[in-house]
């Protein structure tokens, strides 16, 4: 928000007239008037004072750009992206900060900037001289972000401060992240909002508020079945596991889900046992299905659902990735000098 606005702002808030603010700083009403509509601003002297009278602080009485739009956040971070993806990560971590150093307190741009950089950190600079430096900084980002007063933005941060602190086997920490996250309503919003649609003949309404629910759902079943296979792999019950990633599969195709979902718990499973013969036959088909377009709106289940335009070059990126990423996987080293992996290699380039 404009200097001038927020003089207005915090005035009008505080039931101040421009006569009492003009009396209080001693300067003339019309000196007030002008602030207010942008003519002309407070003398530097003045601002502690002013700031003071209008129960806020300089920071925020300085703010002179406005925060960006989650659409100008949007194409920064796809700039972002195509920088790290061209000049490599340090090129387009100097891009990000130096933008959040511009937009210090829009909470969309500091979470989405911390989320593109942990997501491409092991990928582009898992070799970096300043692999620390940017670990760190991440990690201040998502603390940043969580204190966000967008609860959707705090929240998505925490998650990510909680997956951290797994990592660092730190569950006393993770806890107590977890603890401050709210509980969801118990009222189901969505299904009332819906029912008030359909009582009100707007169906088309009905149909995209009942279909987004599905889709969550769905999406939350695949991700929770996912963690019950690999609880199941660590418990070494292997067939319980071949059985949940059937299950999954499953339900990935009566549910019109995007296809590449539906190879990944196999994929898992046969990667965790060190089945080779097994793993190659899964890869083939989902590291192909990545460059095919998910159409939601195909799926009559989900035919009134918005969607965004997609990068037309994201399928190929995100291929590109996980192929980088299993040949630095650990886990998939017995793939290594693999004849069949190579051709694999050859066939999706």
């Amino acid at each position: 928000m404009k200097m001038h606005k927020i003089i207005k702002e915090r005035r009008l808030a505080l039931n101040f007239t421009q006569e009492q603010v003009a009396k209080y700083l001693g300067v003339t009403t019309p000196a007030v008037n002008k602030w207010e509509k942008g003519i002309s601003y407070p003398d530097i002297s003045l601002l502690p004072a002013l700031a003071r009278l209008l129960d806020t602080d300089l920071n925020t009485l300085l703010s002179f750009q406005d925060d960006l739009t989650d659409k100008e956040v949007a194409i920064f971070l796809n700039q972002v992206s195509e920088t790290i993806e061209k000049e490599g990560f340090a090129a387009g971590y100097d891009l990000a900060i130096a933008k959040l150093k511009e937009y210090p307190t829009c909470d969309q741009l500091v979470c989405g900037v911390a989320m593109l950089l942990d997501g491409a950190l092991i990928l582009k600079a898992s070799k970096d001289d300043r692999l620390e430096e940017y670990r760190t900084e991440i990690m201040s980002l998502y603390k940043r972000a969580a204190r966000s007063d967008n609860i959707q933005i705090k929240e998505q941060a925490i998650s990510h401060l909680i997956s951290n602190a797994i990592q660092r086997k730190n569950f006393t920490e993770a806890q107590a992240l977890l603890d401050s996250i709210s509980d969801p309503s118990p009222v189901d919003k969505k299904q009332i909002q819906a029912k008030m649609y359909i009582e009100q003949g707007e169906l088309s309404k009905a149909a995209k508020t009942v279909e987004e629910k599905l889709l969550l759902l769905n999406t939350e079943v695949h991700e929770t079945l996912l963690s019950l296979m690999d609880i199941a792999i660590k418990d070494k019950r292997y067939d319980d596991a071949e059985y949940i990633a059937n299950v999954d599969e499953q339900a990935t195709k009566i549910f019109d889900l995007w296809e590449y979902n539906r190879y990944l718990a196999h994929f898992q499973l046969y990667l965790a046992l060190k089945d080779r013969t097994k793993l190659l036959k899964t890869f083939v088909p989902m590291i192909k299905s990545v460059t095919k377009r998910w159409d939601v709106n195909k799926s009559l289940l989900y035919q009134h659902i918005q969607t965004k335009e997609v990068d037309e070059d994201f399928g190929k990126k995100l291929q590109k990735n996980i192929l980088k990423s299993i040949s630095g996987d650990e886990k998939a080293s017995f793939l290594k000098d693999s004849p069949e992996l190579e051709d694999i290699l050859k066939d999706v380039k």
